[in-house]
């Protein structure tokens, strides 16, 4: 840094001011000698001095105050597109500044193109993909009725493990375009919530789980919601494989991110297992079914937010998966926050 605006300002004001006080204070000396029936008494004088002064140094202090008025503006637009509130810098600002402003806002349009570009692409991606593997899923269908059970099997395991890689790498690829789209990015977590926990309800009907949530409408994040579905979706599934009654899903705020929290009653897990299993391909438990990429997804969708994810010990005396996104602040909280 190459110091403070503020302070060169100021320092310019004080050496305008103090130019413009001795030219005064000059003018005034020279008046009074040439006509000496303009001479004011002493006291007179440097009142009339000191209140001249103070006047210039009020005055200044003021003019600073103006000039800086228009960078304050732009840091609150600039902070209102990071928190999600709009998608570019609004408002009138002074000629020297607006050039920056276009800048700028032709910045944010640039990289909005940009994200639609890769997010297209990854969608013709996944669009791709799914044709084949489909097709090998049938042909390992057939092969099965046709009593190559071994053929069949193997078949099935790769084009799910396929499956799984695919869907962990455009996830990854979604995440990241959205992560550096992430102004003007915001969604409600209580929406996701509640879907997410219709769709587990129905797959583990015959288990009669009991899933409850507990997330205010008022909580956002910033990020896009299939993202967020993404990482609820694998804790929530997670969480309901390991449950043997209950799962509960909670938020709350810290600070400048909210916590989302996943919570089980299963037979929890050892807490040198804890940082494994986020890792691509780690299982907790070989038998159950799975690729072990669920909660690796969610530590790296989590990380590209600038979030994370840590496993604990669950209330309910299971695990709980406790979820940490940056949220969309409002402008009251941001106001009270600079105060």
């Amino acid at each position: 840094m190459k110091g403070s605006l503020r302070t060169r300002l100021f320092v310019g004001a004080l050496v305008w001011m103090t130019a413009v006080f001795v030219a005064v204070t000059a003018l005034l000396l020279k008046i009074t000698r040439n006509h000496p029936e303009f001479a004011m008494p002493s006291v007179t004088y440097h009142t009339a001095m000191g209140i001249f002064a103070g006047a210039f140094i009020v005055g200044g202090l003021f003019l600073v105050q103006k000039a800086l008025a228009p960078f304050r503006a732009l840091r609150a637009g600039l902070s209102s597109v990071r928190e999600g509130r709009s998608q570019r810098i609004e408002g009138d600002h002074p000629s020297e500044v607006q050039p920056l402003v276009n800048d700028l806002n032709a910045l944010l349009e640039d990289r909005e193109r940009a994200i639609a570009r890769a997010l297209t692409t990854a969608g013709d991606l996944a669009h791709g993909l799914k044709t084949p593997l489909a097709v090998l899923a049938q042909e390992a269908e057939q092969a099965g009725a046709a009593g190559h059970h071994d053929l069949a099997t193997t078949l099935g395991q790769l084009v799910e493990r396929m499956q799984r890689q695919v869907d962990y790498h455009l996830a990854r690829a979604r995440a990241t375009a959205s992560a550096r789209a992430a102004p003007g990015l915001r969604c409600s977590v209580l929406p996701s919530v509640e879907g997410l926990v219709r769709t587990m309800r129905r797959l583990h009907a015959e288990r009669e789980l009991r899933i409850d949530a507990d997330v205010s409408p008022a909580h956002e994040i910033r990020g896009r919601r299939e993202d967020l579905d993404e990482m609820l979706g694998n804790l929530l599934d997670n969480a309901c494989k390991w449950a043997r009654t209950r799962v509960a899903i909670s938020s709350a705020i810290d600070h400048a991110e909210l916590s989302i929290s996943v919570d089980d009653d299963g037979p929890g897990l050892d807490p040198s297992m804890r940082a494994q299993v986020l890792h691509r391909g780690v299982r907790a438990d070989q038998r159950v079914r799975g690729s072990g990429l669920g909660l690796a997804i969610v530590s790296d969708l989590a990380e590209l937010y600038g979030g994370s994810v840590s496993l604990e010990t669950s209330p309910l005396g299971g695990t709980r998966a406790r979820l940490q996104l940056p949220r969309a602040l409002t402008n009251e909280t941001r106001d009270s926050w600079e105060i």
